[in-house]
C-alpha cells in the first residue's frame, strides 16, 4: 500500500511540475524539444536528487518509463493546447504549488521508508519539492523561486514535517500524507493570494552592474 501511494504521489507530482516547466517553456517561446526538456527537468529533478541521496538507484525517474511518459504528456498538452491552459488562473503558480505539495510529502514518505531519521526525512521532503522548480528556473535564466518566492521552501518543509509527525505518532500514512500536502498547498496558495512572506533583508542596495 505504501509503495502504491508513493508511486501515485510521485507520478502526480511529476505531471503537475512538468506542466509548470512546459508553460514556462512556451512563454519563453522555446521549440517543442525545448519545451519537453524543460518539462522533464521540472518534473523529475527533485525526485532524482532525492533518490540519489537515499541510495535508491537507479532513480525512479530514469528506471521507470512512466515518469518520462507523464512528463512528455504534460509537455505535449501544454505545447499544443497552451491557450486552454493559459485561461486557467495563474497556471504556472498553481501547478507549481501542487507539484511542491505532492513532491514534499512523497519525498518525506520515501525517505522514511528508506530508514532516514525524522529531521532528515523532513528536509529531504523539502528538497524533493523545490528541486524541480530550481532547475526549471535556472534553465531559463531566472532566480529560482525558492530564493525569491514567498513561503516556498517553508511550505514544503511544513508539509513534509506533517508526514514525519504522522509516522512518529503511528498514524495511517495516507491520512498524514493528505494532511501534509493540503498544508503545503494551502500555505503556498495563501502566499500567492495574499503576499505572505518571511522577513526580508533591509538596508542593502543592489550593487551596480
Amino acid at each position: 500500500m505504501t509503495h502504491l501511494l508513493l508511486l501515485v504521489l510521485d507520478l502526480l507530482g511529476t505531471f503537475v511540475f512538468a506542466l509548470s516547466g512546459a508553460v514556462t517553456g512556451v512563454r519563453r517561446q522555446l521549440d517543442l524539444f525545448g519545451v519537453l526538456v524543460l518539462s522533464f527537468a521540472a518534473g523529475n529533478a527533485g525526485g532524482i536528487t532525492r533518490d540519489l541521496l537515499i541510495g535508491a538507484t537507479p532513480p525512479a525517474a530514469i528506471a521507470d518509463w512512466r515518469y518520462l511518459g507523464v512528463s512528455v504528456l504534460a509537455g505535449v498538452i501544454t505545447f499544443y493546447r497552451y491557450p486552454v491552459i493559459d485561461r486557467l488562473k495563474h497556471p504556472v503558480l498553481m501547478s507549481d504549488a501542487a507539484g511542491l505539495a505532492l513532491f514534499a510529502v512523497a519525498g518525506a514518505q520515501k525517505a522514511l521508508a528508506h530508514g532516514l531519521n525524522p529531521p532528515m526525512a523532513a528536509l529531504l521532503g523539502m528538497l524533493t519539492g523545490v528541486g524541480g522548480g530550481i532547475l526549471r528556473d535556472v534553465l531559463v535564466s531566472e532566480i529560482p523561486a525558492v530564493l525569491r518566492a514567498d513561503l516556498y521552501a517553508v511550505a514544503a518543509l511544513a508539509g513534509a514535517s506533517i508526514v514525519v509527525a504522522g509516522s512518529l505518532l503511528q498514524l495511517p500514512p495516507t491520512a498524514s500524507t493528505l494532511a501534509g500536502a493540503a498544508l503545503c498547498f494551502g500555505l503556498r496558495f495563501m502566499a500567492i493570494r495574499y503576499g505572505w512572506h518571511l522577513p526580508r533583508a533591509m538596508g542593502a542596495q543592489e550593487p551596480p552592474r
